[in-house]
């Protein structure tokens, strides 16, 4: 028992089962949130082992000067404490005769239903429901009824603002002022300790008896970091008594609030918490599932049609934890590798956006991507800062970034070393540096898909010139008289220190190529652009030497059985026998075996590395040479980074083996929503779940941006008998129809032909066209 898939055509992912030993699991995969805030799913009561999280995209702080900056964890809202007549209401104790929780995809409500019998015997029925507003960034609401089933029963219910909460124990706040307002809203202030943010928490509660509003007196509790109320009502025999508690939160960092003195904050903060509590919790729900279907379910839906529901519930949960996590809000923030679901990776934002998130909205929601991208423009001074702290030119992106000029914010030290028992060193903010490259793909995708001509003027431009310049200052001169990159670590990071990995080489390679074309295309017919950037970025002196490493850049070559060495001696280590690892239950076993140190010098790969590559590179390589470096690379990945399943299903899928794909496709599917009770303590996987839609838009759906023209090739599994999407394209909208017979492309917009090839054939579509597979 655990995960209940049995109402996925309702959407609804669901727990059928209290298990005290795995809550993180549903705390995560059933977190809720609208991009500014994200509540983790811990239950209404207290347990043991949970991990109660409140993230505000945006509000990095730095605990001390040997920690790197974070997103704090929030005071607490969510917490009440229960007594039934008396008895502490845990289900940790007495015995709990019915259990359901579950999420609502639809419209981002959670509801959990328990049958209690209290330790004395006595029976209850409590409902529990929450979520967070779609429609006011700033609102959480929660909804509690009670009814007893063996009588008249009391209730003493306590709860507010908790402010004693931290990061696995790093304490990121100061205390600021609590005041209770009307006697019925509290008010708790919070300001962290470096990056000097305030927050500004309001919550409020009501009553009503059968529906029947009823006024409850509260006696109001103020202490250290916190402040609640406690009430007490007694509920009749027959009746149903249910509590509503609303809450905001606002901070000075919000973009609508700059300028404004804490005082006015207050104020403000207090009229939104107003204003909501008019309302109420049902009409706020009414209010937010609108917002929900605006902005996803009536707008850019993916249906999947297929006899197994999972499917179509895996694409649709991948598409609500996208909006959940993703700051649209505010282009000085970005997309955490965990969403704003849990404390791993800090809240940082990695290759992921760019990778996996980014094609999601370029495809999706067009203003949404170029927000992600005007980050990484807003954050060029720290990549400016990273690159002249290792004496390189240009801009160098950090591995992990937080506020846009935090800079480099990668950890240190990592997990235990199990042979020397010291914590591993992370080189991968050292050394990871495919990211730069990764950072200019990002941008050049974007303007291929949309031909957002401002975006490029304002933004993109800047971002491929600048990072071509690092990679020129970043080429070594090798005895060979050929251009290296030594000491890095790839995709693969089971491999340190490597010299000449191949995404890494032909990455800068394309940076430098297209750095060079955009430079020469502005000196041509864009002069006064070409004159800011030259000043800014010394072209005129760049390009004859781009011009130079480009022809001197290493390359590795396949070899005679068509391998490309994935870096200058993977080919040459030892095989081990991976069948433990590639059947493991819980990713990262092979640690428990080797420390790092061993695996670096085996040919075992954490992820795809050669083969996201071909991916992004697609034109540049034979589907012979495809074929036999997923043959030789594929049995040698253990696919320990939720990353990897997604690319490798896409590959599967190009390569004409769909039974492959399809399996690829379930394990990607399953990584955060399916039945392993283990893989989401730290937070859902942002990448992995953009990479579900890769996978199904991208993979079975056949379309790929190839150097800037569309391109539809389906291949559906033999699982689906249909699949539809939306695709914006250079401002239109498409509406892609695919069966196993053939594509129907419909031009929602129709303001102007799209352009796109099917099996190598050329279609306008300016309204709807079919096309026989």
């Amino acid at each position: 028992m655990g995960m209940d898939y049995s109402r996925a055509a309702d959407w609804i992912v669901a727990e059928n089962t209290f298990d005290p030993e795995h809550l993180g699991k549903c705390e995560s995969v059933m977190c809720q949130g609208n991009g500014y805030l994200c509540l983790r799913n811990a239950t209404d009561e207290f347990n043991p082992g949970e991990q109660r999280d409140l993230f505000v995209a945006g509000t990095f702080n730095k605990f001390d000067d040997n920690e790197v900056t974070e997103l704090p964890n929030a005071a607490d809202i969510s917490r009440l404490d229960l007594r039934l007549d008396g008895v502490r209401f845990s289900l940790l104790t007495g015995k709990v005769e019915s259990y359901d929780r579950a999420l609502h995809l639809k419209n981002g409500e959670t509801v959990r239903r328990v049958v209690w019998a209290a330790p004395n015997g006595k029976r209850y029925q409590l409902v529990f429901s929450r979520f967070v507003s779609m429609e006011r960034l700033h609102l959480i609401a929660q909804k509690l009824s009670v009814t007893p089933l063996d009588g008249a029963m009391t209730l003493d219910i306590a709860g507010g603002i908790n402010g004693q909460m931290n990061n696995g124990g790093s304490q990121h706040f100061s205390e600021g002022d609590k005041r209770l307002f009307e006697g019925r809203h509290m008010q708790y202030i919070q300001t962290t300790g470096q990056s000097n943010i305030d927050f500004v928490f309001n919550t409020t509660f009501s009553f009503a008896m059968d529906g029947v509003p009823q006024e409850e007196k509260g006696f109001i509790v103020m202490d250290r970091r916190i402040i609640k109320q406690e009430y007490q009502v007694a509920i009749p025999a027959g009746k149903t008594l249910t509590v509503q508690k609303l809450s905001t939160v606002y901070t000075s960092r919000d973009r609508d609030s700059e300028g404004l003195d804490l005082a006015a904050l207050q104020n403000k903060a207090l009229a939104g918490q107003e204003e909501a509590c008019a309302l109420g919790y049902d009409a706020l729900l009414a209010e937010s599932a609108k917002a929900w279907a605006a902005k996803v379910w009536d707008n850019v839906p993916v249906t999947i049609h297929a006899a197994d529901p999972f499917d179509q519930l895996a694409i649709r949960f991948a598409q609500y934890h996208l909006y959940v996590m993703t700051p649209a809000h505010d282009n000085r923030m970005n997309v955490g590798a965990k969403g704003l679901s849990g404390e791993g990776y800090k809240g940082h934002t990695f290759w992921d956006t760019e990778m996996f998130v980014l094609p999601y909205f370029i495809y999706s929601a067009p203003e949404i991507a170029r927000s992600l991208e005007e980050y990484r423009w807003l954050s060029l001074p720290g990549a400016h800062k990273k690159a002249a702290g290792n004496h390189y030119e240009g801009a160098q992106f950090p591995w992990e970034s937080a506020w846009i000029d935090d800079g480099e914010v990668t950890p240190v030290w990592g997990a235990a070393d199990i042979v020397t028992g010291l914590p591993t060193k992370i080189w991968s903010g050292f050394i990871e540096q495919h990211i730069t490259a990764d950072v200019a793909y990002g941008a050049w995708e974007y303007y291929q898909a949309t031909g957002d001509q401002d975006f490029m003027d304002r933004c993109g431009y800047e971002l491929i010139l600048d990072t071509g310049k690092f990679w020129a200052s970043r080429l070594e001169e090798g005895q060979d008289g050929k251009l290296h990159i030594n000491d890095v670590v790839g995709p693969d990071e089971y491999k340190e220190h490597v010299d000449d990995n191949a995404f890494t080489n032909y990455m800068a390679a394309w940076n430098i190529r297209k750095a060079l074309e955009y430079s020469r295309m502005l000196k041509a017919s864009r002069p006064d652009l070409y004159q800011a950037l030259d000043t800014k970025l010394g072209l005129t002196a760049l390009e004859p030497q781009w011009e130079d490493k480009l022809s001197r850049i290493y390359l590795p070559q396949p070899r005679e059985d068509l391998v490309i060495p994935q870096d200058r001696t993977y080919l040459t280590l030892k095989d081990i026998d991976l069948t433990k690892y590639k059947n493991q239950q819980n990713v990262g076993s092979i640690y428990r075996d080797y420390n790092q140190e061993q695996i670096t010098h085996m040919q075992v790969s954490k992820q795809a590395d050669i083969l996201i590559m071909f991916l992004l590179l697609e034109d540049e390589f034979s589907a012979e040479v495809k074929r036999a470096n997923w043959s030789y690379y594929e049995p040698r990945t253990l696919h320990d980074s939720s990353l990897s399943l997604s690319t490798h299903c896409i590959l599967a899928n190009d390569m004409g083996n769909r039974d492959l794909a399809y399996s690829l496709f379930r394990s990607a599917a399953a990584i955060d929503v399916g039945p392993n009770m283990k893989t989401s303590d730290a937070g859902i996987h942002a990448g992995s779940l953009a990479g579900i839609w890769q996978s199904v838009v991208f993979g079975f759906g056949g379309v790929r941006m190839l150097d800037g023209k569309l391109r539809i090739d389906p291949a559906l599994p033999d699982a689906w008998t249909g699949l539809d999407f939306f695709l914006h394209w250079h401002g239109q909208k498409l509406h892609v129809t695919l069966t196993h017979q053939a594509a129907e492309i419909q031009n929602l917009t129709a303001t102007a032909p799209v352009t796109f090839t099917v099996r190598g054939t050329e279609y306008h579509v300016q309204d709807t066209i079919r096309v026989e597979l």
